[in-house]
């Protein structure tokens, strides 16, 4: 089958023309993302895969469609950046891969944490420089502490396993509660008494109606002061205008992030030659209690083999005419 993967970084094409060593797909791989102006670049091949970027509206669904592409092939967990009702109006699938490895993303949450805390990256350029004073490196405990878990699925539950294994006291709230969490001694809690109590923060949920900017102004307020926020789910997650104003009069203490609602026009790129012209992402940037990573929570060898293995599979699967497992369902 012909694909054509877009969005393209090195090791993308790195891990699938590695996986593909029997040569049984032919792979077109483009850097620009899939957008009404490059759709036309998917001629000829009966496949498309993207990523998070990617922009699947139904315009550019149509033009798939015309183009006789039979598949869509997501090769991360997220599927918000595609036009479901379109896909299913043109009789396109879209597949995707709902779980590669949970302990990446669990593990940078926690790599946030620790180096928002200790404050590492500031100590290595200090020694780096022949800085070895200490002032202003002072953190924290993170034994005794609670933290707040929103969302416990594979993600959100191995991060909680991690952060008990710090010794602190975990707080939950989900739609559904895990057992396996509860045998463990988390709690399930209303989101309002996890916003309450928690000292740390982590954000694990899927991006809906329901949780668009589930941090907010008001969410923010019935927060502990000097709260630590850590979001490595999605961007839109939080309302970053509203986190701004919270890091600014001091109540928020910390934000991590390796998702940003505005990512797109940002991150996966070498803007460092470019004058940035989002001003929100340059506010932030200017606060020292801040870490910003470029969704790269995902980039383990371990999370790149299995997407490229599940993205394969599901290729294969709708090939062969077998059952989609990993289908969006509208």
């Amino acid at each position: 089958m012909k694909i054509t993967f877009f969005s393209t970084k090195s090791y993308d094409q790195l891990y699938f023309e590695r996986a593909n060593n029997k040569q049984q797909h032919e792979f077109i791989f483009l850097e620009p993302a899939l957008t009404e102006n490059t759709v036309g670049l998917a001629a000829g091949s009966k496949a498309v895969c993207v990523f998070v970027n990617d922009k699947l509206t139904a315009k550019v669904i149509q033009s798939l469609a015309e183009q006789k592409v039979e598949l869509i092939a997501l090769r991360c967990a997220g599927f918000n950046n595609v036009d479901l009702k379109a896909a299913k109006e043109h009789n396109i699938p879209v597949v995707r891969v709902p779980a590669y490895s949970p302990h990446a993303i669990a593990e940078h949450a926690v790599a946030l944490i620790l180096t928002l805390n200790r404050k590492t990256h500031k100590a290595y350029n200090r020694v780096r420089e022949s800085n070895f004073s200490l002032d202003r490196l002072i953190g924290f405990d993170l034994y005794g502490k609670t933290v707040g878990v929103v969302g416990t699925g594979k993600i959100g539950s191995t991060f909680a396993g991690i952060m008990r294994g710090f010794g602190c006291t975990i707080l939950a709230t989900d739609i559904q509660e895990n057992k396996a969490l509860l045998s463990q001694g988390v709690q399930y809690v209303p989101i309002q008494e996890l916003l309450a109590k928690s000292d740390i923060i982590s954000l694990h949920c899927p991006l809906t109606e329901q949780t668009r900017h589930l941090i907010n102004e008001q969410t923010l307020k019935q927060t502990k002061p000097g709260l630590m926020l850590i979001n490595t789910g999605r961007g839109a997650l939080i309302d970053t205008k509203a986190v701004i104003k919270a890091l600014k009069t001091g109540h928020l203490g910390y934000l991590g992030m390796d998702v940003y609602e505005q990512e797109e026009n940002l991150f996966f790129k070498d803007l460092s030659e470019t004058i940035i012209q989002d001003d929100v992402i340059a506010r932030l940037m200017t606060f020292p209690n801040v870490l910003i990573t470029a969704h790269q929570a995902f980039l383990t060898e371990e999370a790149l083999s299995e997407i490229t293995r599940i993205t394969l599979e599901n290729i294969d699967a709708f090939e062969k005419g077998n059952t989609l497992v990993n289908v969006v369902q509208l």
